[in-house]
C-alpha cells in the first residue's frame, strides 16, 4: 500500500484490496507520511488538482458499501482480527534506506542485482530476501554523522552522571533529531543547516554541563573507531584532536556561539553520481496514469558531470607538501597529487599543560611514512584560542615545493600566518541528490597557507569572528 497510495489511480488500489480479500488476507495496514499527500514533488497537483483524493474516497466508500472492505483502527483490529502467529520484527528499515546505507560500490552491486531480478520478482516474495545494509551503517559511511552521534552519547552519559540538569537533557534530546544523521533521496546530512542545528544543541548541552570548568584534556576513543583521541575542553569550548589522522582537529566547538567550526562535509563519491543500471534519461517521462513516487524520482535525475571528491576527510590542519606546479584550480577540483600527506599517519602525542593552555606535541612515529614532518604543535588556551606551529625537514622535498596545512571551516575566520604567505581559499561545495534533483551545496570554506619548504617552519593562529 505504501507504494500504491497516493501514487497510483484509485481503481488500481481498489483492485489490490479485492485481491487481498480473495486471498483471504484479513488485514491490510497503511501508515505513512502526510508529506506524500502534497509535500513530495508532483503530489499536490496529482492528489488535489487532478482529483486523486476525491476519487480515492469514492473508491473506498464503494468498497465499504459493497461489504468488501471495513475501515477500522489499529486498536480495534487487535481486538477483532485473529493473530497470524508468532513474528519478530527485524532490526531494519524499509528497503530503500537499506540501499542508501551501503557504500557506493556495494550500492552499485545491489542495483545491478535488482535490475537482473526485475521489478516483478522484486515486488513478489523474493523481494523480501534482497536486503542492503543496516541503517546504522550511515554512521560508518559518513564520519560526520558518527561524530555527532558519539558526541551526543558522550554528553548524555555526562549529563546523567551530573544529575540530568533539565536544560542539558532537553538539548541532548533535540540533538537526537535523526534528519541530519543520514542521506537518501532528501538532503539530510548534506544540508549544513541541519548539522549546524545538531551541533548547536550539543554546544548548548556541553556548555551547560561544563559551566565554570577549567581546562581539561581526556584521552579516550570518543568516536568508537578503536583509536584514541584527545578531547580538550573547558567551560568555553570543546575540541577533538586525532593523533591517528596526522593530528587533525575533527571538532572545534565554541559554546557561546553554538558553532562547531570543523563541521564541513567531505566531498564523497555517491552511488547516484553515475546512472543506475537499466535507467536512462528517457525514464524521466511523466506518469500518465499516476504520479512517480520519491523512489521513482530518484532514478530519473542525471548529472551532467561527475563531481570532484576529496582524497582525505576534511578537518582542521590536514598537512601536505605540494609540488610547485599544483594550481589553485587543480587543488579545488581535487585533481592533484601530494608529495607528502600526513592525514593517515599515526603520530605520537605528548601534552604540555598549564592552567591557561594545553599544547599537544605531535611527532610521526619512528620510521613512519611519509618522512619530512618533524613536529606539529597544537595549542588551545582556556578561552578557546587556537594555533598551530610546524617544523619540517626542507631537505626531504624539492626546493620549489610548498608546505600546505589545510583547514576546512564551517564559517569564515581570520588567520594570522607567520612567515607571511599567500592563503588559498575556496568554498567547499558538494553535489548531492534531493527531492528536487541534484543540488550543489556550500559546506564550508577551505583555507590553505602555503610556505616554501625552504623556510622549515611555520605558525598560524585561527581567530573566529563573533556571531550576530
Amino acid at each position: 500500500l505504501r507504494y500504491l497510495i497516493p501514487f497510483r489511480p484509485p481503481a488500481e488500489i481498489g483492485a489490490y484490496l479485492r485481491e487481498l480479500r480473495t486471498a483471504r488476507r484479513p488485514l491490510a495496514v497503511f501508515v505513512d507520511d502526510g508529506e506524500k499527500f502534497g509535500g513530495w514533488p508532483g503530489t499536490k497537483d496529482w492528489v488535489y488538482t487532478r482529483g486523486w483524493l476525491a476519487q480515492f474516497l469514492d473508491t473506498v466508500g464503494a468498497l465499504v458499501t459493497a461489504g468488501e472492505v471495513r475501515l477500522t483502527t489499529p486498536g480495534a483490529a487487535l481486538d477483532t482480527v485473529r493473530s497470524g502467529g508468532l513474528a519478530y520484527l527485524p532490526t531494519a528499515s524499509y528497503r530503500e534506506m537499506e540501499a542508501w546505507a551501503l557504500p557506493p560500490a556495494a550500492a552499485r552491486r545491489l542495483a545491478v542485482l535488482e535490475h537482473e531480478l526485475g521489478e516483478a520478482r522484486l515486488a513478489g516474495p523474493e523481494g523480501a530476501l534482497v536486503r542492503g545494509a543496516h541503517w546504522r551503517n550511515f554512521l560508518v559511511k559518513y564520519a560526520e554523522a558518527n561524530r555527532m552521534h558519539k558526541k551526543m552519547l558522550a554528553l548524555s552519559a555526562l549529563c546523567r552522571a551530573r544529575g540530568d540538569p533539565p536544560a542539558a537533557r532537553r538539548a541532548i534530546g533535540r540533538a537526537q533529531c535523526n534528519d541530519a544523521y543520514w542521506h537518501g533521496v532528501f538532503g539530510g546530512l548534506y544540508l549544513p543547516h541541519l548539522r549546524a542545528a545538531i551541533w548547536r544543541q550539543l554546544a548548548l548541552a556541553e556548555g551547560e554541563l561544563r559551566r565554570g570548568e577549567g581546562l581539561v584534556l581526556e584521552r579516550l576513543d570518543l568516536d568508537g573507531d578503536g583509536a584514541e583521541e584527545l578531547w580538550i575542553h573547558s567551560g568555553v569550548f570543546s575540541a577533538l584532536v586525532s593523533p591517528t589522522r596526522g593530528g587533525v582537529i575533527e571538532e572545534y566547538t565554541v559554546f557561546a556561539q553554538g558553532i562547531n567550526y570543523a563541521d564541513v562535509l567531505t566531498r564523497r563519491r555517491e552511488s547516484y553520481h553515475e546512472p543506475a543500471p537499466g535507467h536512462t534519461a528517457g525514464d524521466a517521462s511523466p506518469a500518465v496514469d499516476g504520479t512517480p513516487s520519491i523512489h521513482e524520482l530518484e532514478q530519473m535525475v542525471r548529472l551532467q558531470r561527475v563531481p570532484p571528491v576529496d582524497g582525505t576527510d576534511r578537518a582542521l590542519f590536514v598537512d601536505r607538501v605540494l609540488a610547485s606546479d599544483v594550481t589553485l584550480e587543480g587543488y579545488v577540483g581535487g585533481a592533484f597529487a601530494s608529495l607528502a600527506c600526513w592525514s593517515c599517519s599515526v603520530f605520537d602525542a605528548t601534552v604540555e599543560q598549564s592552567p591557561q593552555a594545553v599544547e599537544v606535541v605531535l611527532q610521526p612515529t619512528p620510521g613512519a611514512s611519509p618522512a619530512g614532518l618533524v613536529e606539529k604543535r597544537i595549542r588551545l588556551d582556556q578561552s578557546g584560542g587556537l594555533s598551530a606551529r610546524y617544523r619540517w625537514d626542507p631537505t626531504v622535498f624539492p626546493p620549489d615545493a610548498w608546505f600546505c596545512p589545510e583547514l576546512s571551516l564551517s564559517r569564515e575566520v581570520e588567520l594570522d600566518v607567520a612567515p607571511a604567505s599567500d592563503v588559498w581559499k575556496f568554498p567547499v561545495a558538494t553535489m548531492s541528490r534531493s527531492e528536487r534533483g541534484f543540488e550543489e551545496t556550500v559546506q564550508g570554506y577551505s583555507y590553505t597557507p602555503r610556505w616554501p619548504v625552504g623556510s622549515g617552519e611555520g605558525r598560524l593562529t585561527v581567530r573566529v569572528r563573533p556571531q550576530a
